[in-house]
């Protein structure tokens, strides 16, 4: 896991970053639970593992994951050049996203992983709360994380969230040095193209999320027709069909395609992959480096449905 430059920021990252939602226990998401033993396990497994980057929320689990995370963090630190980063949400009741709220977020999480600052900080899914001009205006939430910024109290600044045009919007005002996107860079979505080349362009680190989909490109459609939690149309469901038969001639799983067709792509700075058990870490490795050839590769675009937007 050679380490890659995290856009401007001074900081380095190893291509895959370890993701922490399915640790907060959401079984209406996931449909199964996670206790608080095993989750600190899992986190355990990830100091000790080859990844030194870990991704985080305010928000997953109503604060559950931050929660798990610092109780291992308070017993035994972290790894010199471990990279821990959260996001600043929205008030879970009441959908406030002012700068304020933005404040009181930030608070919360460093109380809960237990420290007093974090090398990076997502401002979190504003697409569901606020429009870019409230984002950005005067008192509203990117004015606060510049200030915490300036404080010292977080590191770096990133912009995390679902709608390509929009994270564009964020990327092109010059304030955050890393950006998030979540299932538009995968097999069958290649929506991102244009938030990433923005990215390439201003020095700022892309992480890719969710690069199996929510499952289907583990699964195949069939155990899991949706993707990223939502219906999908039939003609995406068949390309991932004839891509899982594909990777099965040449021997290879689907997810490690589906893992692989993002840490090859030298402008993905690194990839979120969410675990929920210590054996996780071993098999995310074993995924990255299962041996790909030329040809399936050529196969796979080939099979890759037309872009329409269809998760827009």
């Amino acid at each position: 896991m050679i380490r890659r430059p995290f856009g401007r920021t001074g900081l380095s990252v190893t291509p895959i970053c370890i993701g922490t939602s399915p640790l907060a226990s959401m079984p209406a998401l996931y449909g199964y639970e996670v206790d608080d033993a095993r989750a600190e396990a899992t986190v355990d497994a990830v100091l000790d593992g080859p990844f030194n980057f870990l991704d985080t929320s305010n928000n997953y689990g109503g604060g559950t994951a931050e929660r798990r995370i610092g109780a291992v963090v308070r017993r035994r630190g972290l790894p010199g050049g471990f990279v821990l980063a959260t996001k600043a949400d929205a008030d879970p009741g009441t959908g406030d996203f002012s700068g304020d709220r933005v404040r009181r977020s930030v608070a919360e999480s460093l109380e809960r992983l237990g420290v007093d600052h974090v090398p990076v900080m997502y401002l979190h899914d504003p697409e569901f709360h606020v429009t870019f001009e409230e984002a950005m205006a005067p008192g509203g939430a990117v004015e606060a994380l510049v200030a915490l910024r300036e404080e010292g109290v977080v590191g770096h600044l990133g912009i995390a969230g679902g709608p390509v045009e929009l994270m564009r919007r964020f990327v092109q005002t010059g304030v955050f040095e890393a950006v998030i996107n979540h299932n538009r860079w995968t097999l069958v979505d290649r929506a991102a193209e244009p938030l990433i080349e923005d990215a390439v362009a201003g020095g700022v680190a892309f992480v890719n999320g969710a690069p199996y989909g929510g499952g289907m490109l583990v699964k195949g459609p069939d155990a899991q027709p949706r993707y990223a939690y939502r219906d999908t149309a039939e003609p995406v469901r068949e390309a991932v069909r004839a891509m899982r038969t594909a990777c099965a001639a040449h021997d290879v799983p689907l997810a490690a395609a589906a893992l692989q067709f993002s840490l090859r792509d030298p402008r993905v700075t690194s990839t979120i992959v969410g675990v929920s058990e210590p054996e996780r870490i071993a098999a995310t490795l074993a995924l990255a480096t299962t041996p790909i050839p030329a040809e399936l590769w050529h196969e796979l675009d080939r099979l890759t449905p037309p872009p329409g937007g269809w998760l827009e």
